[in-house]
């Protein structure tokens, strides 16, 4: 590896957040309150039963920042030519930044609002019920569109940081094609949440999302580990 030791140190941070922010997210998703999304009557009394929501969306936060600051790490560590490389990791960061942004606004929607609406709804009297459901799907609305834009922003930031990858000599090409391929899944996924919601192709999305991101960020640390002994 011809990467200089301040690079190789900020390759080994960066490998090392990516993949225990997914991890991490992993294991808490399998926490949250399943179902069929788009069947709102039931998927929202499950919602009002769950007693971990908060915990759970509170830890989603916390690992997909922890994955994303390990992006912006990554693009920072990359030693690639001045030119379109560069400035394609300068604005794949600035891409990271803005999809931690717009997750936070998703938890905010799911985490917090959908869950008072849904709350208010289960518990409601009968003459309320129709209001108090129609207030809550509309905040399900607002989360497919929010959801939807963090989405787009999270796979142009991994298309961006995958072209630097590539122009780095010292990296394997083909951890830039499957983060590549990554970010495709991430920019249909936003384009599937934004126009049909949380669908079983949604659903399929997000899981080949998390294999194909598994798959790179295991290879940038067997990397990053061997370059530790280089």
């Amino acid at each position: 590896m011809n990467s200089t030791a301040p690079g190789r140190t900020a390759l080994r941070m960066s490998a090392t957040l990516l993949l225990v922010g997914q991890l991490l997210y992993i294991v808490i998703t399998q926490m949250h309150a399943g179902g069929e999304a788009n069947n709102h009557p039931a998927i929202f009394a499950a919602y009002a039963r769950s007693e971990i929501w908060t915990a759970v969306h509170a830890g989603q936060f916390t690992a997909t920042a922890i994955l994303l600051a390990g992006l912006f790490a990554l693009s920072s560590a990359l030693d690639v030519p001045a030119g379109v490389a560069r400035w394609a990791a300068r604005f794949g960061a600035a891409a990271a930044a803005v999809s931690l942004a717009l997750y936070g606004v998703v938890m905010a929607v799911d985490g917090v609002a959908l869950k008072q609406a849904v709350g208010a709804w289960a518990s409601a009297p009968d003459s309320e019920k129709a209001a108090r459901f129609a207030s809550a799907e509309a905040i399900r609305w607002i989360e497919w569109g929010a959801r939807s834009y963090q989405n787009f922003a999270l796979g142009l930031a991994l298309l961006l940081v995958a072209a630097a990858v590539a122009r780095t000599a010292w990296l394997p090409r083909p951890i830039a094609y499957l983060m590549g391929l990554s970010g495709l899944t991430y920019l249909t996924q936003g384009w599937v949440a934004g126009t049909d919601g949380f669908t079983r192709t949604h659903d399929v999305l997000i899981v080949l999302a998390w294999v194909l991101n598994l798959a790179w960020m295991i290879w940038l640390a067997v990397v990053a580990r061997r370059g530790a002994g280089s």
